[in-house]
């Protein structure tokens, strides 16, 4: 007899970027995709654009047993959070758990372990737990008074000291033309290039990138990402000790802004330790989280399947 395929769903909706993936019960991906952003403060057609995701992978959906969403601002602000159940229950007959994005993240990093995970993307937070489902959430305040060290944090201080500099305010003109050639602006384009868009946050956010290309070069550039990593340390080091986690507890990073050595580098310093490489990508911390809803069996063998199908 021949059984019909079963699959579970994941969904990791970052700042600037959303993934979907499903995978079968051997811990195989068989479908990826990507879209936009879903954070609804930065989108206002995110619920149509996770629709329209979902409805990418329909040929999976009937065979899909359960499925996990991490999205932007979930549990965070009520409004929000409610708006994304409805579209869920809409979307996700089976059954299925929406959860915060950096809860995926911290699911994919320790794949069941206790540990301090640090998120640092267009947004920042740390989350600390001991594996079975104790939790506790460091930063995450967003752009207007927190997320300090995020990619978000980095443009818009790179932003600040080249705005500075060009004024006469600051010494490091080098740094504020080096900064103006990467985005192919010139100074009378700066207020423009930064207030036009709706997607004003995640354009700002980018300029991180550029930030670490330039620190290569430019000592103002590596002092802002120093201080990026001086800051998520801030929010390590509250994680520890919130959670009661022991100080040789693991800790591992999710997130672009780790892509720079510089912030990686920092961090380490400061911790005293190398990270843990996580486990899984978020996405795959999603799949995590939607196989053990359906019980599946999700050793260390399953997980080592999807971060091979994953990689």
């Amino acid at each position: 007899m021949t059984h019909a395929p079963e699959f579970v769903l994941g969904i990791d909706a970052g700042g600037t970027k959303t993934l979907l993936a499903i995978a079968e019960r051997s811990g195989a991906v068989q479908f990826v995709t990507h879209g936009p952003t879903l954070d609804p403060t930065s989108s206002p057609v995110w619920a149509r654009e996770m629709v329209r995701l979902v409805e990418s992978a329909a040929v999976y959906m009937p065979h899909v047993r359960s499925a996990a969403v991490g999205l932007p601002f979930f549990g965070e602000v009520e409004t929000i959070s409610q708006a994304q159940r409805e579209i869920c229950a809409g979307l996700f007959s089976m059954n299925h758990e929406v959860v915060n994005d950096v809860q995926v993240a911290f699911d994919g990093a320790f794949a069941g372990r206790g540990g301090v995970l640090l998120l640092a993307g267009t947004g920042s937070m740390a989350w600390a737990g001991d594996g079975r489902g104790s939790d506790i959430r460091v930063g995450g305040w967003g752009d207007a008074f927190g997320d300090e060290g995020s990619a978000y944090w980095i443009g818009r201080e790179a932003l600040s000291e080249a705005a500075r500099a060009l004024d006469g305010r600051g010494s490091d003109v080098d740094f504020a033309h080096l900064l103006l050639q990467g985005l192919r602006i010139g100074e009378a384009d700066l207020i423009a290039w930064s207030y036009a868009e709706a997607t004003r946050r995640s354009k700002i956010a980018s300029v991180a990138k550029l930030v670490s290309d330039i620190a290569a070069v430019n000592e103002t550039a590596r002092s802002i990402l120093e201080r990026a990593g001086d800051l998520l340390y801030e929010h390590a080091k509250a994680g520890f000790e919130r959670s009661g986690l022991p100080e040789s507890a693991d800790w591992s990073y999710a997130g672009g802004v780790f892509s720079s050595g510089v912030v990686l580098d920092r961090l380490v310093s400061r911790i005293g330790r190398v990270a843990t490489s996580p486990q899984l990508p978020p996405v795959g911390g999603a799949l995590l989280r939607a196989a053990r809803l359906s019980k599946w069996v999700t050793d260390a063998s399953w997980v080592a399947s999807l971060a091979g199908s994953l990689a």
